[in-house]
């Protein structure tokens, strides 16, 4: 059930990101940024939809995807940029409003939030998002900002191709993404984790093999059931916990699971 509650939410989304392009920034020539921005401009300046040079510019970044991140992250980021690429052969490139800096403000919402859920259910939009989620995993660093440092570079192209008046409005687009993808993603709040289970070895491996966190394991016993379990204890980001969860649910479906916030961590947050 988690996993057509995944994809449908990666699949709605993606569409929602596509209708952001086609129908608020691709028409007043606003562009995203990274890989995205740049298959928009040549989507702009070839006969080849930009869905297609979605597709072809992503190839290598998946590559580098799946030997940082692991298959399950690279898959869903398939499917979306895929759903994405054929949303916009599919939804017109037309103008919701004459007034170009109203659809620079709204596409970056529109497109901060699309981003914001896809990330969140473990998966990216290609390009800088996979570029920035590999970073984030040995640094600290928002993601929203990460990715607004990385998109900085699509503004100046963009301004010696087009015009440095279509640039501002790219740049302010693509700093509200960075915001809003920031207000959705919640990288930083940091939760501590507790799992009860028979399969402590296993699921150990499991989670060691796909997190970059330490994880504390204790012995403990069933008061109702007399039997013996394993207290398997760590801290991880908000965005793992999608992640973590469907770790769980395969190892074990039956393991007690406890998440909580935590407002402060000291101390090496990281596996070394």
């Amino acid at each position: 059930m988690y996993y057509v509650y995944k994809y449908t939410v990666l699949f709605v989304f993606s569409i929602v990101l596509g209708f952001a392009f086609n129908m608020f920034l691709l028409p007043h020539e606003v562009l995203s940024g990274g890989v995205t921005g740049l298959a928009m401009i040549l989507g702009l300046l070839s006969p080849i939809n930009s869905g297609i040079w979605l597709v072809i510019l992503n190839i290598p970044v998946f590559i580098i995807g799946l030997m940082k991140l692991g298959k399950e992250f690279i898959w869903n980021s398939i499917f979306s940029v895929f759903i994405t690429s054929v949303s916009m052969q599919y939804i017109p490139i037309m103008k919701v409003t004459d007034d170009a800096l109203l659809s620079a403000v709204f596409g970056g919402v529109i497109t901060g939030i699309a981003i914001g859920f896809i990330v969140r259910f473990y998966g990216s939009t290609g390009g800088a998002d996979i570029i920035g989620l590999v970073v984030t995993q040995k640094h600290d660093i928002p993601l929203g900002v990460l990715i607004f440092g990385i998109n900085s570079t699509v503004v100046f192209i963009s301004g010696f191709v087009f015009s440095w008046n279509l640039a501002i409005l790219t740049m302010a687009s693509i700093y509200i993404t960075g915001v809003v993808i920031d207000r959705v993603h919640t990288r930083h709040i940091k939760l501590s984790l507790m799992v009860i289970t028979t399969k402590g070895e296993e699921l150990k491996n499991e989670l060691i093999g796909n997190l970059i966190r330490g994880i504390t394991i204790m012995s403990g016993y069933g008061a109702y059931s007399n039997n013996e379990n394993k207290v398997l204890y760590t801290v991880i980001t908000r965005y793992e916990l999608a992640l973590v969860k469907s770790l769980i649910k395969n190892v074990d479906p039956k393991a007690f699971v406890s998440v909580s916030e935590t407002s402060e961590v000291i101390g090496n947050f990281r596996k070394s």
